[in-house]
């Protein structure tokens, strides 16, 4: 009975994980757009999932440990190795942890491509207030100090 129910929590979480995985894509696509009203409402929505996606497998965990069973993939071997659901609840968590794996990855490659855009637009806010270097000019043509700080008007 243990191994149906933790196979009913592991087919649970496809549908969120999916619904992530496409958000995640959706994402990228905003952020190389800088759209900044859709990536608010992604926001939200990745915080709804990632939390549901920790609460099934905090009881997935529970059950676990419940039989006495790591919490872990180990865990649920030895559970498929009494269960004759055995194969399909090993098939079903490796697909779920594929999908899961293909959401990290694409949250990492957005949270780099988040630091890149902080790079630039920390360097541009530094030549809007007159960090920049003393190889560029300024309206006047002249090199601007370094220390020299100037509306914006002027940059």
């Amino acid at each position: 009975m243990h191994d149906i129910t933790l196979l009913q929590l592991i087919e649970d979480d496809f549908a969120p994980a999916q619904q992530l995985l496409e958000l995640l894509q959706t994402e990228s696509i905003a952020l190389h757009g800088r759209d900044m009203p859709l990536l608010e409402d992604i926001l939200a929505r990745k915080q709804s999932l990632v939390i549901l996606l920790d609460q099934q497998g905090r009881r997935r965990s529970e059950l676990l440990a419940s039989l006495g069973l790591s919490q872990d993939r180990d865990g649920v071997v030895q559970l498929a190795s009494h269960s004759q659901a055995g194969e399909r609840l090993l098939q079903q968590l490796d697909a779920l942890g594929k999908l899961l794996a293909e959401c990290q990855a694409l949250n990492a490659r957005n949270g780099q491509l988040i630091q890149i855009q902080q790079g630039a637009t920390a360097n541009q806010l530094r030549i809007l207030m007159g960090g920049e270097s003393p190889s560029l000019y300024d309206s006047r043509g002249s090199t601007s100090p370094l220390a020299k700080p100037r509306a914006l008007s002027q940059a």
